[in-house]
């Protein structure tokens, strides 16, 4: 919405500067997007009058001119414009005058002859972008005027952004009604009278949709002249508007849309036939805008057509065929309002729009519509002449206009301010809404121009608008702050990030959502109902969400290997979604936090200290146990669609999976085009954070003593298994039972695997004696022996 800040002066003037009615308006939520000048800055340049003009002697393009620049001594100045002639009216720059773009005028002489000052063209005064001569100014302006002032170049444009429920101020009407409600100014607003009819001619108006357009008037206009001049202050006002002018009868209309935001539309009366109808499109009927765009027009478009024929888009364009020219003599003009949802979108389905959409799909005033008419019928004939008949007016079941109950002790909760009844009223009234007072509650009905009040919301925020959101205190919050205790038993998320980075990874942060495909891949959700599904994707590859990080982790890899990275660590830390009715907070879906990573490339980097070897399922598997330690982990075989069927592993914590290790699936290190199979992790995140809180365990101050045993055993038997079994067995002495050789060959029978131990025995309050430490040994043998037939290795 642009206007020029005089028009909108001209309607309630406020004591503000420019840049404080910006202000004022945007913070009343009409935001200003911009205000800028309606032409730049310059001095001395006057209106002035060419008295002579004679060929220059020794230029054929330029011409010698005797100009009165209202001093009483005529001027000389030597001009090329191509349209300069005695008698005309045009700006003058004078000697010392300063012009766009750093141009000062000096005394000077042309090919030999003086010249004092400079006529002028728009585009010289900085005012148009391109100009073919001189401004030719009207006849009566006065000589010897400042140009600035003539032409009202002190003027600012603004231009505010209007958010879609404001559409009653896509008018000068609809701001200077604002600005007068929270400035308590007086609003000089356009006094409408009826125009008297001046012939009895009319024609029939018939609503066959009321519900798209409840109220239609029309009004038949004879004898004007089209070819008539606008005054030059409407075509000002226009183009300040970002309006060009067009014709008297279309400027007219235009000019009383931006005035009172009525979008009227004028159909030369001499192209119609019979009566005019408001209906709706019949099937495959096609209408020449004026554009000159052909349409075939779908059935919920509402159209305003005559017995024969479609003339116009209701609310949106009218018809080549029935439109006005300059040779229109008699005229139906047309104000009518249209049920927003009847034209919502219609214009943007074919492409275009217009200013008349714009304002009908967010709501226009339904209660000026014979207001508006009466205005352009005004100047219709005060420009064009002729003679008008009377309005005929059908009307319909408009829209409803429901109360609004406003509670007080409400409002004032929720602005906390201590507003009072009598403010809240005064308020209402500064906006003109009509309410009845129950006790301390308002019951408001809103105006037929505001169609954005509809709950109790929207008469608390016209009451932040209008007492003003810098008005309203904001003390900074005020609560007591106390340190949260951490609890030992649980470790903050921070630092298991960071023992992460401290062990060569790097955290990758990636979306939820996924392709369908991954899902299938590393999951093995591939049907509908284990899959979730958004119902509204950003994009059609990331239409599901993730029940694992594995999906992720792989695609940041192969754009690492894609910019030459040939050694990755990732980890990632977040939610994955699953399924599962009996869920809270939200119904139906569990969404556990988890914590995943990804080791590609050599076990170390490459250095002249280290070889080369490429990491492994062992590598990973110590990274976990350091994550987790002191506890203790157990490894179990597993099945899972995204690791190697041979060399993936759950991982158990006091007899509970809390997530699984191991290789990529050969399958998908060939789909996803990886050089090398990278090992994966994913781990439940709750069981990573808890801790067992340390318990003192008293150092021994004697000397452990250490022996090793070999033993065979079954080369089917687990070594968990025998650890498992040993568990409990143990002799009070030994301390610790670590495994440091696996055998198999020469000297060991077939089927059978040779187990190297060292075993650990200590006591806090003694030194252990030899016979003390053969007798645990004979013990931990005959153990071995009864539990896994081992016997000890030659």
């Amino acid at each position: 919405m642009k206007f020029s800040e005089s028009w909108l002066r001209s309607l309630v003037d406020p004591k503000l500067t420019s840049a404080e009615l910006s202000h004022l308006l945007t913070m009343a939520g009409l935001e200003v997007e911009e205000l800028a000048p309606v032409a730049p800055a310059f001095n001395n340049v006057v209106v002035a009058q060419v008295l002579e003009v004679v060929k220059h002697p020794d230029a054929d393009r330029l011409n010698v001119c005797q100009v009165d620049i209202g001093t009483g001594t005529p001027q000389q100045i030597v001009c090329g414009a191509p349209n300069v002639a005695a008698g005309l009216k045009v700006p003058c720059a004078l000697p010392g005058a300063e012009l766009p773009g750093d141009f000062t005028i000096k005394i000077a002489k042309v090919r030999g002859i003086e010249s004092s000052g400079m006529l002028c063209s728009a585009k010289e005064l900085g005012i148009a972008e391109e100009a073919s001569g001189l401004l030719i100014l009207p006849a009566d302006a006065p000589v010897g005027q400042s140009i600035r002032q003539y032409l009202d170049l002190d003027d600012n444009q603004f231009e505010l952004k209007l958010t879609p429920n404001r559409a009653d101020c896509l008018s000068l009407l609809g701001v200077a009604r604002e600005i007068g409600a929270i400035t308590g100014v007086a609003t000089n607003l356009p006094q409408v009278a009826e125009v008297p009819a001046g012939i009895a001619d009319i024609r029939a108006v018939v609503l066959d949709a009321p519900e798209a357009c409840p109220l239609y008037c029309g009004r038949v206009v004879k004898g004007v002249n089209a070819r008539a001049a606008i005054p030059d202050w409407m075509k000002r006002r226009l183009e300040r508007s970002g309006i060009r002018s067009i014709s008297a009868l279309v400027d007219i209309t235009n000019y009383v849309m931006l005035e009172l935001g009525q979008p009227l539309h004028v159909f030369d009366d001499a192209k119609l036939a019979g009566a005019v109808h408001a209906r709706m499109a019949k099937p495959g009927e096609k209408l020449l805008l004026l554009n000159e765009q052909t349409i075939a027009v779908d059935a919920d478009v509402l159209m305003i057509a005559d017995d024969a024929k479609p003339l116009a888009m209701a609310g949106i364009m009218g018809g080549e065929e029935s439109g006005v020219t300059l040779e229109t003599t008699d005229l139906f003009l047309e104000s009518a309002f249209f049920a927003p949802k009847a034209i919502a979108g219609r214009a943007r389905r074919y492409g275009f729009g217009s200013d008349a959409s714009h304002r009908f799909e967010r709501g226009v005033d339904f209660g000026g519509t014979r207001r508006a008419i009466e205005r352009a019928t005004q100047l219709i004939l005060e420009i064009c002449g002729g003679q008008a008949g009377p309005v005929v007016e059908a009307s319909a079941a408009m829209p409803a206009r429901n109360p609004v109950r406003l509670r007080t002790a409400r409002a004032e909760r929720v602005l906390g301010l201590p507003l009072g009844v009598e403010r809240i009223a005064g308020l209402f009234k500064g906006l003109a809404l009509s309410f009845e007072q129950q006790g301390d509650d308002f019951l408001v009905t809103p105006p037929s121009w505001r169609f954005d009040m509809e709950i109790e919301e929207d008469l608390i925020e016209e009451i932040a608008r209008l007492y003003g959101y810098d008005n309203i205190p904001a003390p900074a919050p005020r609560g007591r702050m106390a340190m949260m205790r951490q609890p030992e038993a649980q470790r903050p998320a921070y630092r298991i990030r960071q023992m992460l980075a401290d062990r060569g990874y790097q955290e990758v942060v990636n979306f939820a959502f996924v392709e369908a495909a991954w899902e299938a891949d590393f999951a093995g959700r591939s049907g509908e109902n284990e899959l979730i599904r958004l119902a509204n994707p950003i994009a059609s590859q990331m239409a599901v969400m993730r029940s694992t990080l594995f999906g992720g982790l792989i695609s940041n890899l192969v754009t690492n290997l894609k910019r030459k990275q040939n050694r990755v660590r990732l980890f990632e830390l977040g939610r994955t979604f699953h399924r599962d009715p009996l869920a809270v907070p939200v119904a139906g879906f569990h969404q556990p936090w988890k914590l995943a990573g990804l080791a590609f490339g050599g076990a170390l980097p490459e250095g002249w200290g280290s070889g080369v070897r490429k990491v492994d399922f062992y590598d990973v598997k110590g990274d976990i146990e350091a994550l987790l330690a002191p506890a203790e982990l157990r490894f179990a075989k597993l099945r899972h669609p995204a690791l190697h069927p041979g060399r993936a592993a759950s991982i158990l914590l006091d007899g509970r999976e809390i997530g699984c290790l191991g290789e990529l699936h050969p399958e998908w290190a060939q789909k996803y085009d990886l050089p090398q199979a990278p090992v994966l992790f994913e781990l439940d995140f709750a069981a990573l954070r808890a801790v067992n809180v340390p318990a003192y365990a008293e150092v021994s101050k004697f000397p452990p003593v250490i022996r090793d045993l070999a033993i065979v055993v079954d080369h089917d038997l687990a070594l968990q298994t025998l650890l498992d079994g040993l568990q409990g067995q143990l002799p009070a002495l030994v301390q610790d039972v670590q495994l440091f050789d696996v055998y198999t060959g020469k000297g060991v029978p077939e089927n059978k695997k040779s187990l190297a131990f060292r075993i650990v025995m200590q006591d806090t309050q003694r030194t252990l004696q030899d016979t003390e430490v053969d007798l645990a040994m004979q013990q931990l043998v005959s153990c071995l022996e009864q539990a896994f037939a081992a016997q000890l290795r030659a």
